[in-house]
């Protein structure tokens, strides 16, 4: 069966090719905050008011606010210096044994793993860069002879 199209959109095509405007806003979060605008201030005294009457909700909006809570936490282990790609062995090795000890939970040493790759990654390409530089460098030099 022939699959059937709207009129005028070409399958593939978006019909706002440049997408949404960078700093455009929802319709309802633009009305919320018409509706919020100038009452910020007695909304958040009553919320302070409730938290200090032991209101426990209004407890927590009230911590979350002054003190929100981490979603990550700083990862501290031993590790081995990491200088060059050849150093990431040791570095991967001492970030399995972390997790071994318990040190790092299992996403914080995929986390932790993944940034080595990286680096491993960054520390290949600059090697082949200069890999490719010096064989240029020979190949040049070579053709000057009149090789």
């Amino acid at each position: 069966m022939a699959e059937k199209r709207k009129p005028g959109f070409q399958k593939g095509t978006s019909g706002n090719p440049a997408g949404k405007p960078k700093g455009a806003r929802h319709a309802t979060t633009l009305a919320i905050e018409a509706l919020l605008d100038g009452e910020a201030e007695t909304i958040t005294r009553k919320a302070i008011e409730a938290a200090k009457e032991g209101d426990a909700q209004a407890i927590r909006l009230c911590l979350d606010r002054i003190c929100p809570p981490k979603r990550e936490r700083s990862v501290s282990f031993e590790m081995p210096k990491l200088e060059t790609g050849a150093d990431a062995m040791a570095v991967i090795s001492a970030i399995a044994y972390a997790l071994a000890d318990g040190d790092l939970t299992p996403g914080e040493a995929a986390t932790s793993a993944s940034v080595i790759g990286h680096f491993t990654k960054a520390a290949e390409s600059v090697e082949l860069e200069a890999r490719v530089q010096r064989l240029e460098a020979a190949i040049a030099a070579n053709e000057k002879k009149g090789g």
